[in-house]
């Protein structure tokens, strides 16, 4: 099986680009980060404290998180129920980096995100996949853009949703979010040695995608060396 991993701070557009090359190579994408706000989701709704970590490993037990596709887009499944429109609010993002810090959190999901890899040709995104859970990837990527320009991507994406959020909030929560991930102690956001870096700041959407899809495709082109 071939696999890309895609890892990047948040608001980088990795779901969104890494869908979109997906799609066109027709490979299975991957959206690792959905996996922890399910658990996020779930946590925020029994009303348990995210940075309460002895109650969050708790809560473990009473979870099945899992991913179902229709077609090729993934939908993501809690205890049996769809929640993959409920997993992009600003609060399920901030307790989704909290609770990814936990150990025996990243622990509980890591065997489904390798499993996956082992049965399909993959793209899959994340905070820790080129350096943790697919180190042995043939294309590694670390999608990234300027803070602002991540804050702007995050707070267009949340107001075409309905949500009533300011940018500086938005700016805000980004920031304390790429804090949390690049210093969690557990698989900290960090760039591969082997990755290759693609910086989106000045890209629009299609121009990312064919970055990234150069990319993989020079590699394929060149075998699996």
């Amino acid at each position: 099986m071939f696999a890309v991993a895609i890892d990047g701070p948040a608001g980088a557009g990795k779901s969104t680009i890494s869908r979109a090359a997906a799609k066109e190579i027709g490979f299975l994408y991957v959206d690792t980060g959905a996996l922890y706000r399910a658990v996020a989701y779930d946590i925020l709704k029994n009303r348990i404290d995210p940075t309460d970590q002895k109650a969050v490993c708790e809560r473990l037990s009473a979870i099945e998180v899992h991913f179902g596709y229709e077609g090729k887009e993934q939908q993501v499944y809690l205890n049996k129920e769809n929640v993959t429109d409920k997993l992009r609010t600003p609060q399920v993002s901030a307790a989704a980096s909290l609770v990814s810090a936990i150990g025996p959190v990243r622990q509980f999901l890591f065997s489904q995100q390798q499993d996956i890899a082992r049965e399909n040709n993959i793209i899959m995104d994340g905070r820790d996949i080129g350096t943790v859970v697919l180190p042995n990837a043939q294309v590694k990527i670390y999608l990234t853009a300027t803070t602002e320009e991540r804050a702007r991507r995050r707070f267009d994406e949340l107001w075409k949703k309905g949500e009533s959020v300011s940018f500086q909030a938005v700016l805000s929560d980004l920031i304390k979010r790429d804090e949390n991930d690049m210093n969690r102690k557990v698989s900290p956001l960090r760039q591969a040695p082997d990755a290759i870096v693609v910086d989106t700041s000045k890209m629009d959407l299609a121009q990312s995608v064919q970055a990234i899809l150069t990319i993989i495709k020079k590699k394929i082109g060149q075998g699996t060396k």
